[in-house]
């Protein structure tokens, strides 16, 4: 698949405004074909079925509850609709949703926060990771994560240097290699290194970019609590 190639997105988000704005956002980018804005679950669950788009971007809370509507209807579409990618955005750093999110898997699902919006190349990054089957977690609240975990003596995250703490942050993130070696200026064999120590410290197998995150991310939700 061309990674480059237009994505057709379909909007949830119940705030007319802030939909709207979203689309434009999204269109300007050059690379993003918003096929359908929804107001809430419902809709959008019609609109995925008529539409099969590439990818959703749905709100967490939508009417008639203001719950976890969004999360709820992405399990749904991952179900029925495995080709298309989910992000669900929140404005809550609240771990407990990402890992409510990811309770029966975390391939084709990205959470962020609502801050992440501002930043365009993160959103479409996202989308495009979530696209092609990967995950993306918002860096907050892995932070969030990872700093509760290590604060047990007994989570195999306190064995974790500070910089390969910044480490696990990127890769859980979604980023390559390459990616990280750029957010953290450091030398491909640096981040090969520790990498590596991250996998044999925490008892992961050393896979791809898409598992990588998986990994982690179950890593984290089995030392929940």
């Amino acid at each position: 698949m061309d990674d480059q190639r237009t994505l057709r997105v379909v909007i949830a988000e119940d705030n007319y405004l802030v939909r709207e704005g979203v689309r434009r956002l999204l269109e300007d980018s050059g690379e993003i074909d918003v096929v359908a804005g929804t107001g809430n679950a419902t809709e959008l669950l019609d609109a995925v079925r008529r539409m099969s788009p590439d990818v959703v971007l749905t709100d967490i809370r939508m009417p008639p509850g203001h719950h976890m509507e969004g999360i709820e209807a992405a399990r749904v579409i991952r179900a029925a609709h495995p080709e298309t990618g989910v992000v669900v955005l929140s404005q809550h750093a609240d771990e407990s949703y990402a890992l409510a999110l990811f309770a029966d898997g975390s391939s084709g699902l990205g959470y962020l926060l609502k801050d992440r919006i501002g930043d365009l190349e993160d959103l479409v990054h996202a989308l495009r990771e979530v696209r092609a089957g990967g995950s993306v977690i918002d860096p907050q609240i892995v932070d969030t994560l990872v700093r509760r975990r290590s604060a047990t003596a007994s989570s195999p995250l306190a064995a974790l240097s500070p910089r390969e703490l910044e480490v696990l942050r990127e890769m859980a993130a979604g980023k390559t290699n390459a990616g990280i070696e750029q957010a953290l200026f450091l030398s491909t064999s640096t981040v090969e290194k520790h990498v590596n120590a991250i996998f044999t410290k925490l008892r992961l197998p050393e896979t791809g970019v898409h598992r990588r995150v998986a990994a982690v991310l179950a890593f984290l939700q089995s030392h929940g609590g």
